[in-house]
């Protein structure tokens, strides 16, 4: 093959550059592709409708002068351009601290998009490669929190990362696990109308990204990890029910890892799968079509990382694996009783948390937990690393409520709520107590900013105690210029 091909500022081996020829079709221009591969990539965020409405987002934001572009494949997906990046980073913005947005690669709100396509209203959903959780989140909202999500990562490092963004989120119907995923085929047989394998790959198509992404790049390392995609997607396919829809993708580009596998699986099961093709996904998708069905994205198509994504139809049974022999040990959490849930209810209500109806309190010693309601045919199957959300501390004056439960449920427009300015805002982000200028009338308050909710504060005489976890308090600017000018 000769010496690498190195193309300021990305490593592109002749290998691969080959491997890309005989994949790409002959409509596009392979000049094109090796000109988007050198390209920085275009960031881009997804608004996160749990917490506020695309409308109101915008309008939000429109004093900020971002320039904001729809990504056509997902409403809530927005390409954007800022001029105060080097001085206020997108992930340090008060609306991404409030959970408003996600900041997710374009192309990675694909494979959500084909989960819930033509109406498919899952209410059982896996998200087997689960971690950090971008598309955990966008499958929350759009089942508006009901139903139940296992959200599945295999690497113990990244299982914290998965909660604290679910957890900004306001995400409620998660149940976190931690196994490799293929132990899913025999522990939860036809179990779930709906599975997202993102799965593990060679990344490709994140060279705008990371332009030493192929530094360690070669044919062998693919085959090994098409090996271990293959496993993963027939685990997935026994998990489905019949009738479920599973959507396997990547953020990779050869055909071993993308088309082979699902080739792979539908000739594994040619009398129980089939291919439901994705040319009616968004305007423009035929360019991205494969002859399949499939979407292979290159990076030059839609100028955004490139990415694969096949959606498959599970049509009838199969016989099950043989029942795992592990065992799942003790589940150390009891449901309340009615009464008891009634009371917990009443009480949060007081304090501004509106609890779901689609979930049930559970108790764990001092700790009371709220679990949406659909887990209970998955307990005692598989163990659960988090479960919901963790609402309250039971101690003899009351109720000491969560911050991860009060940023998912607390109502911004109840009688106890507090709306700080830009600048007491920011102070909340930094851990610091509130001084605000007139005092509050109730003890314990719903700390608000523009509407979105930030936490709960106990009054203590003149000051708003601060309840910020510590291990979420930020340093630095927050917010922009104009909004602090404003309130001063």
């Amino acid at each position: 093959m000769g010496h690498p091909l190195v193309q300021n500022p990305s490593f592109l081996p002749e290998a691969f550059l080959d491997a890309m020829r005989a994949a790409m079709p002959a409509a596009h221009d392979f000049n094109d592709f090796i000109a988007a591969c050198q390209r920085p990539l275009r960031r881009s965020l997804r608004i996160n409708t749990l917490k506020i409405s695309v409308e109101d987002f915008l309008a939000r934001v429109a004093p900020y002068g971002w320039r904001l572009s729809p990504v056509p494949w997902c409403p809530e997906g927005f390409w954007i351009t800022r001029d105060d990046e080097d001085t206020l980073p997108l992930g340090s913005t008060a609306e991404h601290l409030c959970g408003l947005f996600y900041i997710q690669e374009a192309s990675s709100m694909l494979p959500v998009s084909a989960l819930f396509a033509d109406g498919n209203a899952p209410l059982r959903v896996m998200d087997m490669a689960a971690a950090p959780g971008s598309k955990t989140t966008q499958i929350a909202a759009r089942m508006e929190n009901r139903g139940v999500i296992l959200a599945n990562e295999y690497a113990a490092s990244r299982v914290k990362v998965l909660h604290a963004n679910i957890s900004r989120c306001g995400v409620s119907n998660a149940a976190l696990t931690h196994f490799d995923g293929r132990v899913f085929a025999a522990a939860l047989p036809e179990t779930f109308d709906a599975i997202l394998l993102d799965a593990p790959c060679s990344g490709e198509g994140v060279i705008r990204k990371d332009p030493d992404a192929l530094r360690n790049w070669s044919p062998d390392s693919n085959s090994e990890i098409a090996a271990t995609q293959r496993a993963l997607i027939d685990s997935a396919f026994h998990a489905l029910r019949p009738g479920g829809m599973l959507v396997y993708s990547t953020c990779t580009l050869n055909q071993q890892e993308n088309q082979q596998v699902c080739r792979w699986l539908l000739e594994r099961y040619p009398n129980a799968l089939e291919v439901v093709p994705l040319n009616n996904l968004f305007d423009g998708a035929e360019k991205a079509l494969t002859a399949e069905g499939f979407l292979h994205v290159f990076p030059q198509i839609y100028d955004c990382e490139g990415f694969f994504v096949a959606r498959l139809r599970k049509t009838g049974n199969v016989a099950p694996l043989p029942a795992p022999r592990y065992k799942t040990g003790n589940f150390p959490f009891t449901p309340l009783k009615t009464r008891e849930q009634d009371e917990v209810r009443l009480a949060a209500a007081q304090v501004g948390l509106r609890l779901p109806d689609a979930h049930t309190l559970w108790q764990r010693d001092k700790e009371l937990w709220l679990f949406p309601a659909d887990i209970a045919p998955l307990l005692g199957k598989v163990r659960f690393s988090r479960i919901g959300l963790r609402l309250a501390e039971v101690f003899n004056k009351g109720y000491r409520w969560q911050h991860e439960a009060v940023i998912a449920l607390a109502d911004a427009g109840h009688d106890c709520a507090w709306a700080l300015s830009a600048q007491e805002a920011q102070e909340w982000f930094r851990g610091r107590d509130i001084y605000p200028r007139a005092t509050p009338t109730h003890d314990v308050v719903i700390v608000t900013w523009q509407g979105a909710v930030l936490g709960l504060a106990k009054r203590v005489g003149s000051r708003l105690k601060n309840s910020y976890p510590r291990e979420l308090v930020r340093d630095g600017k927050l917010f922009a210029d104009t909004l602090i000018a404003d309130n001063n």
